[in-house]
């Protein structure tokens, strides 16, 4: 199967390198920043182009929210199926007519922080069977934790992330901020952070909560 990621950002370049680390072929990676594109490229020895959208079997679009419809009108492939990897959008989003899926891995990505592909979970939904069964076996190369899920199921899924990551990151930003404003070394508080994380693994979170917030 001849598969093409298009993106050039962090989800783009951490499902690329899972593909390839799990030697899953990629036939193409194509976007519009020529520089990232080939520098996933030459770290992954995969061909890239940013004019010339190959023809595959699978495209898994990998880019921002708000670019998936408008980067959907490129596969003019009517017999491929394309997966995009947003939590928050319906699969029909995608413009065209092709098969369409959503292949999403409920991870934070950054292209310098190393992951455990086999740890993320992917949640997959198509439109019949047979393709939910085609990317259920490719995410299952990767990880451990793959399921069939619904558009109902992942927005909620896509919103459960935002609390718990975004919304959490963004409080450990203003933390940082406190803590520079009174030239304290933020690194005083990563055990507690570590700690905190660490503990709702073992007790539900309302009942961790030992101080006002």
């Amino acid at each position: 199967m001849q598969t093409v990621i298009i993106g050039s950002g962090n989800v783009a370049y951490h499902l690329a390198k899972a593909f390839i680390q799990n030697r899953i072929e990629i036939h193409q990676i194509f976007g519009r920043n020529e520089i990232e594109l080939s520098k996933i490229s030459k770290e992954l020895a995969i061909p890239y182009s940013t004019e010339n959208l190959a023809e595959a079997d699978l495209y898994i679009i990998a880019v921002s929210d708000s670019a998936v419809e408008n980067v959907s009108e490129f596969i003019k492939n009517d017999n491929a199926l394309v997966a995009h990897t947003s939590g928050s959008l319906p699969k029909e989003i995608l413009k065209g007519h092709y098969r369409k899926a959503s292949f999403y891995p409920l991870q934070t990505f950054s292209k310098t922080k190393k992951l455990d592909y086999s740890k993320i979970p992917f949640f997959i939904e198509a439109d019949d069977q047979i393709d939910e069964k085609l990317l259920f076996e490719i995410a299952s190369v990767i990880s451990d934790r793959v399921e069939i899920s619904t558009y109902e199921k992942r927005k909620y899924i896509h919103l459960t992330a935002v609390f718990a990551c975004n919304f959490v990151n963004h409080l450990f930003a203003r933390a940082k901020e406190i803590s520079d404003s009174q030239a304290l070394d933020f690194n005083y508080f990563l055990p507690l952070i570590k700690e905190t994380v660490e503990k709702i693994s073992h007790i539900d979170p309302k009942s961790a909560q030992t101080g006002p917030a």
